[in-house]
């Protein structure tokens, strides 16, 4: 049956093109909306950006029509579209109901007013605010959250890593004394995929191994300290040998709280640094208390870099592994001034092409999956791009574990002979934050 979706301001700010997914089913916009639309407008974000398009958007396919009546969607086999512009004369409205007249209440109102005037079609409203949704069912109204680049699960690319055992051991003792294996060996013995890593343990021993898509063979992995840090696990093994591998372009590290997934990413990237022109770190600038950056004291240096403390702190971490007369400490320094090491918010990435750089984004979780598609495809000639985050832990309203772009991006690109990604598992910052992070 044709259904009508009543579209938010969330949905609409999370992908401009939100109006054209919903197939054959006819979408309503609430003026509410664009009044909100036209708050966002101004800006660098990601969400201003996504109002102007969507103001674009509207403009375009309304061009000499009355945007109020049912006019046909761009595209083939797509639904109607309208503006809902008076709600007035509602059996139920949810201003009386709630005793308080908020946008929230007028989007509500549009959606009743779809359903009474539409009886047979059912309606649903689409939004990413989980409140507007409850309070939607409340009056009997069928709300959805906007499923389009929200992954099934995330259980399909939870590691990267293959646990395998009773493996056989004179496979073990070629990996050892060889260092590589042709497919054609082990395909029997193994679910093979690109840049998969492996922990195989056999009668008496175990290795570390990767499957190389390029050479069609399965490698040895050893441990390689990078920039002066150790990895103190398989997984952080792994990670670094991801990061050092050139034939990898793209890299996904995840996992909780004090694994080393900035660590190792940074300290990998020190490690190459002669093969590339630039260093950039960067994270997504989430507000605190809802204030802006725009609202804090001072330049601009000032107002970023509370945001950008965890990078400074990994950095100094690093670089605090060797003493102020070591070489190490100095290129540092050295990188920092020169500008060779950049420690940078993601709001001015837009338009840019980045080119023999290695490109860090912490904190990947809180980015959208547009956001990521606008940072990777800023990508040049030699450039490597490493993503770091933590799915589970989402400080970007209207996201979670299924629609941010971190595991929107590993949905979509795990399999893929260019990219590798890797979870972390164990806590390395302290005996407390794992007893915090096992416990609270």
């Amino acid at each position: 049956m044709k259904k009508i979706f009543v579209l938010d301001t969330s949905v609409i700010l999370f992908n401009h093109n939100s109006l054209l997914s919903f197939a054959e089913h006819d979408v309503v916009i609430p003026i509410t909306v664009l009044e909100e639309l036209d708050n966002f407008k101004k800006g660098n974000e990601t969400k201003n950006f996504e109002a102007r398009e969507f103001i674009r958007l509207l403009d375009k396919i309304s061009i000499d029509k009355d945007i109020t009546q049912w006019m046909a969607l761009p595209g083939e086999n797509k639904g109607n579209f309208k503006i809902v512009l008076n709600t007035d004369g509602l059996k139920s409205n949810a201003n009386e109901l709630f005793n308080n007249i908020s946008m929230d209440n007028k989007i509500i109102n549009a959606a009743l007013k779809m359903k009474e005037e539409e009886p047979k079609k059912p309606v649903i409203l689409v939004t990413k605010d989980i409140n507007l949704r409850l309070k939607a069912k409340a009056v009997g109204l069928n709300a959805e959250d906007f499923e389009t680049g929200k992954v099934q699960d995330t259980e399909s690319f939870s590691a990267g890593i293959q646990h395998v055992d009773n493996f056989n051991q004179d496979m073990i003792e070629r990996l050892y004394n060889e260092h590589h294996v042709p497919l054609e060996d082990v395909e029997e013995f193994l679910e093979i995929k690109p840049n998969q890593y492996y922990i195989l343990k056999g009668s008496n021993s175990s290795v570390l191994a990767y499957y190389n898509p390029f050479e069609k063979q399965l490698e040895q992995v050893s441990k390689q300290r990078c920039y002066g840090i150790q990895p103190r696990n398989a997984e952080q093994t792994f990670a670094m040998h991801a990061i050092l591998n050139p034939n990898i372009k793209l890299v996904a590290i995840h996992g909780v709280a004090g694994t080393g997934k900035t660590l190792i990413a940074l300290a990998a990237a020190l490690e190459q640094r002669r093969n590339f022109k630039q260093i950039y770190l960067a994270r997504p600038i989430v507000p605190l208390s809802n204030k802006d950056i725009g609202y804090l004291p001072g330049d601009i240096k000032s107002k970023i870099d509370p945001y950008m403390q965890p990078l400074w702190d990994n950095l100094k971490f690093i670089q605090y592994q060797y003493n102020e007369s070591d070489p190490e400490y100095k290129h540092i320094t050295q990188m920092l001034e020169s500008e060779k090491l950049m420690i940078t918010p993601l709001a001015y990435i837009r338009g840019r092409s980045l080119s023999d750089v290695i490109f860090i984004v912490d904190e990947a979780q809180n980015l959208t999956p547009h956001e990521i598609k606008t940072i990777i495809t800023r990508a040049g000639e030699n450039s490597k791009f490493i993503f770091t985050g933590d799915i589970k832990q989402i400080d970007t309203p209207y996201l979670d574990e299924l629609s941010n772009g971190l595991s929107y991006m590993v949905d979509r690109i795990q399999g893929e002979d260019i990219f590798s990604h890797i979870q972390l598992v164990k806590g390395e910052r302290s005996e407390l934050a794992n007893l915090a992070n096992e416990r609270l």
